[in-house]
């Protein structure tokens, strides 16, 4: 289990983090379970209560600048219930520095809500998401399909991908690193199994 603890933090002082991949990644299936423990440090902002996630397709974190606090990426959120009988949708997809299209559709929204169910937050959660380049990817809760989008691609105005655009980076999204979340919510990670697809045009 890789665990994403702050027991040694006065406070939270806006010190996000994200642990990366050594390689990126274009083509493949990620596995993993994620489970909640406790609550948010109590100077974080009020959105990360009982919120984490893994990002696909990121930015190397050696282009991550000093005080930047996600990577330009996508993705795939993990919530928890806040509230008994209140919605709160494990699964959908977030866009810092980036844009996708979704229902055939290019979005310029931050967050896409996903199908996924509401799941309180003492229990293990299996996620999938299968990823094809720039052409499909796919977000899967306990086995079910509860998000799909295509054409990821860098938002040329915003924070997180204006200075790697400035380098030279590819506007299309077809590959990049896979980072785990530390957002100043405990939590934890198990069963990370990455499995490589074969590259090729998708649906053939």
């Amino acid at each position: 289990i890789l665990k994403c603890e702050y027991d040694d933090y006065k406070e939270f002082g806006g010190r996000y983090g994200h642990l990366y991949s050594n390689l990126a990644y274009s083509h493949y299936k990620l596995r993993m379970d994620y489970r909640f423990d406790g609550r948010q440090l109590k100077d974080a902002p009020s959105y990360v209560d009982l919120n984490s996630g893994v990002m696909l397709h990121s930015q190397s974190p050696q282009s991550v600048e000093l005080n930047q606090g996600f990577p330009a990426s996508l993705e795939m959120q993990f919530l928890a219930e806040l509230k008994q009988g209140k919605q709160r949708q494990t699964g959908n997809v977030c866009t810092p520095g980036t844009h996708l299209v979704y229902d055939g559709k290019l979005t310029t929204q931050h967050i896409v809500k996903s199908s996924g169910p509401t799941i309180p937050a003492d229990q293990w959660v299996s996620v999938e998401m299968e990823v094809h380049g720039h052409d499909l990817i796919i977000y899967r809760v306990e086995g079910k399909e509860v998000l799909r989008y295509t054409n990821p691609q860098l938002d040329p105005n915003s924070k997180e991908a204006k200075p790697i655009i400035a380098q030279g980076a590819d506007m299309k999204l077809s590959y990049g690193h896979i980072a785990l979340q530390a957002e100043a919510q405990r939590v934890w990670f198990r069963n990370i199994k990455l499995l490589p697809l074969e590259s090729k045009p998708f649906g053939k």
